[in-house]
């Protein structure tokens, strides 16, 4: 199987779906299926296309390349980091029974729009008959839409709060935030404390 940054298809898909998952206070007991529509490209990584069925989700490598998984666990934790790729999440009976109500399919006006968007409709069925829907262009990170300082400083953290402590989190950032300013001694030793910290928690 080819090797995809399969995360980088489904941003804009998964942005999508946490805006409305917060606007509209969805509980994962009140859906009855999801519908997405995407460009070609992401259809035939992560969607069902090309690579095969993404429903049938049993460990990280699948769950990484399957839209239907990554939507429903967004849905179900109001949140898609390290955490909702562990082995006792991917295997959670709710999101085993969710991932199976989301349906992906190709758009040929979003495929136009590739890769110069990153284009997605998506639509939340829920079983007393209301909808959801969203559409959206790209995502925060793209070219098209930077993502602020503060947006990235955070989700650095929360990327990063079991492997390093809250000191060395924020000396990274404040070091990240003067990069220009440094010496190229002064980086080597952050970069050389941040990696022994990592072993520790690995070890």
């Amino acid at each position: 199987m080819k090797k995809y940054n399969a995360e980088i298809h489904s941003q804009s898909t998964i942005e999508g779906i946490l805006e409305l998952q917060r606007e509209h206070r969805i509980q994962g007991n009140e859906i009855h299926h999801v519908d997405i529509e995407i460009f070609q490209v992401a259809y035939d990584i992560i969607g069902g296309g090309q690579e095969g069925d993404k429903t049938l989700i049993q460990n990280k490598e699948e769950a990484d390349h399957s839209l239907p998984y990554m939507v429903a666990v967004a849905l179900l934790d109001g949140r898609l980091y390290p955490a909702q790729y562990g082995p006792s999440r991917i295997q959670g009976q709710d999101v085993q029974s969710l991932l199976k109500q989301v349906y992906v399919k190709p758009n040929p006006e979003l495929s136009a729009r590739f890769p110069d968007e990153m284009p997605v409709r998506v639509k939340v069925f829920l079983k007393d008959g209301r909808t959801y829907s969203i559409e959206k262009s790209d995502y925060e990170g793209f070219h098209t839409r930077p993502m602020i300082w503060d947006h990235v400083v955070e989700k650095f953290q929360s990327l990063t709060e079991n492997l390093v402590n809250r000191s060395v989190q924020n000396a990274l950032i404040e070091t990240v935030q003067h990069l220009p300013d440094l010496e190229v001694r002064q980086l080597a030793n952050l970069l050389s404390n941040l990696q022994l910290e990592v072993d520790q928690v690995a070890s």
